[in-house]
């Protein structure tokens, strides 16, 4: 059982910045939008939006085949919300409710696949927008309104951190106080720290007996 943990936050808020501690070999990116990460660095990479262009393949089914085959124990998918987004511009033209249904069975199903397929030490983390309802909510950006009425994507992480940016810090909120969906388990994490995914895995595995050390493929 593979470990998905979501990163929300406003575009700017540190999603991407946050995988900057990561060395050569312990972080695989996957870059849905293509864009350049906001900072120096030597990770494995590979650019979802060219590639399945090239190959003419579903960006789900890219997505999967990379996760199974990818060598580091950490991979940071950047940013899932715009697999929704690409998706609905893909389809502008398609009537009907049947696309919004595939659009949230798409999601469930990636997000399914590193729980139920991938092996025990693996971590996948989802970069994603946040959005919020009229109760003034922070939450994750969905698209349509059956991953929030029927699933609610937050009920499929035990982490969910917050990424927040003042003008002195960036850095991740992991408890939601009422006001946000963030939440971890208890003890693994602080209710805030620093905007660093390094430490975040560390912790993770840590907690859960997973530390690079201790880890076999299955």
């Amino acid at each position: 059982m593979g470990i998905p943990v979501l990163v929300m936050g406003a575009s700017g808020s540190g999603k991407s910045r946050s995988l900057k501690n990561f060395a050569k070999g312990e972080l695989s990116v996957i870059n849905v939008a293509g864009k350049p990460l906001p900072f120096r660095a030597d990770l494995a990479t590979i650019n979802v939006r060219r590639k399945a262009k090239e190959m003419g393949v579903n960006r789900y089914a890219l997505i999967k085949g990379v996760l199974s085959k990818a060598q580091a124990k950490s991979i940071a998918i950047d940013d899932t919300q715009y697999l929704l987004a690409f998706d609905s511009f893909d389809n502008a033209n398609v009537k009907g409710y049947d696309k919004w249904t595939m659009f949230a069975v798409d999601f469930e199903q990636l997000i399914t696949f590193v729980i139920d397929e991938l092996p025990d030490d693996k971590i996948v983390y989802f970069l994603h927008h946040t959005e919020q309802t009229d109760s003034g909510l922070t939450k994750a950006k969905t698209i349509g309104k059956m991953l929030d009425n029927q699933l609610t994507v937050e009920g499929l992480f035990s982490i969910v951190l917050l990424c927040v940016a003042t003008k002195d810090e960036h850095k991740f909120v992991t408890q939601s106080f009422g006001t946000t969906t963030a939440k971890s388990p208890e003890d693994m994490l602080p209710d805030e720290m620093p905007n660093d995914l390094k430490a975040v895995d560390t912790a993770i595995r840590e907690y859960w007996g997973l530390t690079l050390e201790n880890t076999t493929e299955v």
